[in-house]
């Protein structure tokens, strides 16, 4: 059972022992995935560290993010879909067909990254097997364990990948004054749109909500745990911001230096094995193709999870059960068809392709996520849906103002660009 060293009037008492190793960094490893581990590669390979400043910047906004997400469930004792609802009809219309069709969608897309370094590796198996293979992993693993074994599964994949891709930074022996000078904000040419992706999307998925859910996992349910948050979130993010610097400091001194094009997609990374076996030998090629691994199996195995309890949490309550009743909880039965959902449907449309109509309506309600998470945490921080001394100050509320401009921004344009690859 969790540890709650918070009294009866939710002030923490110093307990004997507790983990720095907490939900955060499960929120921060699932955000990463082969998508911004590409994003970031790309801008370091044409743009050196001039945008190390956005990676920065994207680190802060969803060090705020996270942190009003944890401390909304925190303050409030309620979970965030109970805390949309009290907004009105309008978060669950959202949320509902959001959740469902995303699921479906992610489902595939993910065990697909995630067979790609494996199929790399291990090129006389079919990547489908992979595929296949790697969502049902994820799909026993999270089924038949507990919350304490999870959270250690994956903070072994991000020893992994850390120690991966952060050794070939050092490798790549970085050129620390243009670093320092990267700090400093400008805008290469050609460099908005990067800008705007790198301090906005790197690390961000709808499981930057399911913060709260995995505190209560935790077993942190009170105010009394909130600095143990705030410094589990921070911690987390800043293990996160060193792992995408390390990405660009392989993009800038090993791709640019290699004078290649990475592909725009995942499959960039497999463009990277190859250079880095050019550069270095196969035994550092496979290496990355590891921690590759590690980072879109970490993915995998997060949203198998976190999304399952936002699901059964918004499930349970729509059925009139609440939050607390065990059906809404972890391993509930709707917890358990959310991760059937998740896993087994979306094997379909590796073998059939993806339909253009569910791939639309992907784009439109994902890219419309992050908005919707910054733009509805103003409400829920600033009334009385949580006692006084725990409202936003008016930095915070300042951050999450621009968290929600730069990512209707990026809404938008992500819709624009679904839109227009098929037409």
């Amino acid at each position: 059972m969790a540890e709650d060293p918070a009294g009866k009037h939710g002030e923490l008492e110093t307990p004997k022992k507790w983990k720095v190793i907490g939900p955060g960094l499960i929120v921060a490893a699932t955000g990463v995935g082969a998508a911004d581990m590409v994003a970031t590669l790309v801008a370091g390979s044409k743009f050196g560290y001039g945008l190390l400043w956005a990676l920065v910047v994207g680190v802060i906004l969803k060090i705020v993010l996270v942190e009003g997400a944890g401390r909304f469930s925190l303050a409030s004792g309620q979970t965030i879909f109970e805390g949309w609802r009290s907004l009105g009809r309008w978060p669950v219309w959202y949320f509902g067909p959001y959740i469902i069709i995303w699921g479906f969608i992610y489902g595939a897309s993910a065990m697909a990254s995630t067979a790609l370094p494996l199929a790399a590796l291990f090129p006389a198996v079919p990547q489908i097997v992979f595929a296949l293979g790697t969502g049902l992993a994820g799909f026993l693993l999270v089924w038949f364990n507990r919350y304490a074994v999870f959270e250690k599964i994956t903070a072994a994949l991000v020893g992994l990948m850390f120690i991966t891709i952060v050794g070939l930074a050092i490798i790549a022996v970085p050129d620390v004054p243009a670093m320092l000078a990267g700090l400093v904000p400008r805008l290469p040419e050609g460099s908005v749109l990067y800008t705007l992706a790198l301090a906005g999307g790197v690390g961000g998925t709808i499981t930057l909500a399911a913060y709260g859910y995995w505190l209560r996992e935790k077993g942190w349910v009170k105010p009394g745990w909130m600095r143990v948050m705030r410094l589990d979130n921070t911690m987390a993010y800043v293990i996160t911001g060193i792992f995408v610097i390390s990405m660009m400091i392989v993009g800038a001194e090993v791709v640019a230096a290699a004078g290649v094009t990475l592909d725009a997609k995942d499959k960039g990374l497999l463009d990277l094995s190859e250079v880095l076996k050019d550069k270095y030998g196969d035994f550092i090629g496979s290496a990355f193709l590891v921690g590759f691994f590690a980072a879109a199996f970490s993915s995998v195995m997060g949203v198998w999870n976190g999304v399952s309890l936002m699901f059964a949490d918004f499930w349970g309550n729509i059925r009139g059960k609440g939050s607390d009743h065990p059906d809404s909880r972890a391993h509930g039965k709707y917890f358990r068809f959310y991760l059937l959902w998740l896993t087994f449907p979306p094997m379909l449309l590796l073998l059939i392709g993806k339909p253009i109509a569910l791939v639309l309506a992907y784009g439109v309600l994902g890219a419309m996520f992050m908005p919707f998470l910054a733009i509805t945490l103003l409400p829920l921080l600033n009334t009385d849906r949580v006692p006084r001394e725990w409202r936003n100050r008016w930095h915070t509320n300042t951050a999450l103002v621009i968290c929600a401009v730069l990512f209707i921004w990026l809404g938008v344009y992500k819709l624009v660009t679904t839109i227009m690859d098929f037409f």
